[in-house]
């Protein structure tokens, strides 16, 4: 039992339907890995033993269901998503205590599906950051060096399911926070489609650019998870009215052939030596494989960091106003007035990178500043859209670097803030341009041993393809887990 944590989802699935396995048996492992790897990773905010127990044994009493795609598979969830009765803190102290009535879409979904909710994974407060540093509740390391970030904000999911102890998880990605800590973590990470997944439930950075997606150990894993979260939602009205796809059955593509799009703003951008290197042989083996690389210039690219820090900044601004402590959220003991209530509450919970980013959107939103900064981010975003739909109608694919660095040090950025914004460059103008990417591991950095990434970047709502394409990359590029 104790080596059961070490199965793939796909694995674990077939084992689970077959019977050589049950559901309690493959929960005991999981919890079993978690007790034994929190400590040093501390990747999960909460962890539902109880309720994972007492699901999976339900589930084992009325025997495996082939109709339910998920059934008796241990899974987390990023610390985003409003679970009923369980503690949903956004890594904030502004939510420390609260506890949702209601599940999130996604949730119900999965649990419908029947998956076993092991775990609330650590995340960036309210998933602001690349790091998984500025958590209310503490740091997540790496599992490949403990010494190092794992990404973010996503990065407690990502830990999660390199350090086997689940075999997949949820993260959200608003600028990259699912492909980068899949990417630093050696596992693969999907930011499906805008509107291919419902954001019902899931606490808001910034309602235009956040989506919900999987993470886990290989693409056929993230495939299955993607068939139950997709699909249409009454309630969320960004959500794509298309019906979800049977992802699962995506057959891999072939590599001979295929036309990949490489954007040379992202590639002539300085790469650590070890990303470099990995990536050089990267495109040897594609090239060898048949695979037909296009340089592509997409000149908007180049503003997307900073028109994305304004849109992302205002609606931040926007979504948290609510926050604050007589509404919603954590109050101030002993306020003096209700402007220092309000000011207290704020300050007294929210964190320094929060803070930030609140302060810059209410000045790009501010009189006589709108026009100048939100309104230009908005075109920019447009044009930046726009070279993306071009350059995909020359190609297949894009093939970008998800991250130029491997996974650093702890604290290295904690007072440069800029240069962690900079380093988003490679992933944001995906969530600008609203478009599927998923992230794959190319491979270790000779120096650091550290996983690098490489992401594929299809048309909207083309995850079928993107998956397919991502399966023959899996045969080239061997898996890290």
């Amino acid at each position: 039992m104790s080596e059961l944590y070490h199965l793939t989802l796909s694995e674990a699935r077939e084992k689970l339907l077959d019977r050589e396995i049950s559901a309690s048996e493959l929960t005991a492992a999981c919890l079993g890995r978690i007790e034994r790897s929190e400590p040093e990773i501390r990747a999960c905010l909460t962890v539902m033993a109880e309720q994972a127990v007492q699901t999976a044994a339900e589930l084992d009493r009325r025997g495996p269901d082939p109709e339910r795609p998920l059934w008796g598979l241990p899974l987390g969830l990023k610390d985003l998503y409003c679970t009923k009765g369980v503690r949903t803190t956004a890594a904030s102290r502004m939510l420390e205590n609260y506890v949702p009535a209601y599940d999130a879409h996604v949730v119900s979904k999965l649990k419908e599906a029947g998956a076993v909710l092991m775990c609330k994974t650590n995340l960036d407060e309210f998933a602001m950051g690349s790091s998984t540093e500025f958590s209310a509740f503490g740091l997540t390391r790496n599992p490949w060096d403990q010494s190092k970030i794992p990404g973010g904000s996503s990065g407690g999911a990502a830990a999660s399911v390199a350090a086997y102890q689940t075999p997949g998880g949820l993260g959200t990605d608003t600028g990259g926070s699912i492909r980068q800590p899949a990417a630093l973590c050696g596992c693969v990470g999907l930011k499906p489609t805008y509107g291919r997944v419902s954001r019902y439930g899931i606490l808001a950075f910034a309602s235009s650019l956040d989506q919900a997606g999987p993470l886990a150990r290989r693409v056929r894993d993230v495939a299955w998870l993607l068939k139950v979260m997709a699909g249409p939602d009454d309630r969320d009205n960004t959500c794509s009215t298309r019906p979800a796809e049977d992802y699962p059955s995506a057959a891999p593509g072939k590599l001979k052939g295929l036309r990949l799009g490489l954007p040379q703003e992202l590639w002539e951008a300085r790469l650590d030596p070890d990303v470099a290197e990995v990536v050089k042989k990267a495109f040897a083996a594609l090239e060898a494989a048949g695979a037909v690389l296009i340089p592509m210039a997409m000149p908007n690219l180049r503003y997307s960091v900073a028109a994305y820090y304004i849109l992302a900044t205002a609606e931040a601004s926007t979504n948290l106003a609510r926050f604050d402590g007589l509404r919603y959220g954590r109050r101030s003991e002993k306020p003096r007035d209700l402007t220092e209530l309000y000011t207290a509450s704020r300050s007294e919970a929210l964190g320094p990178e929060v803070q930030r980013r609140i302060l810059l959107g209410t000045f790009a939103l501010s009189a006589g500043y709108y026009d100048a900064y939100y309104q230009q981010a908005a075109r920019v975003r447009r044009l930046i859209r726009d070279d993306y739909f071009q350059a995909l109608d020359r190609c297949d694919f894009l093939l970008a670097p998800v991250s130029s660095l491997p996974a650093w040090d702890f604290g290295r950025f904690a007072h440069d803030p800029v240069t962690v914004y900079q380093l988003d460059l490679m992933t944001l103008p995906v969530n600008l341009a609203g478009l599927p990417a998923l992230s794959l591991p190319a491979g270790l950095g000779p120096r650091s041993g550290l996983p690098v990434g490489l992401q594929l970047i299809g048309r909207p709502f083309d995850e079928m393809n993107l998956l397919g394409a991502g399966l023959a990359f899996e045969e080239a590029f061997p898996p890290l887990l």
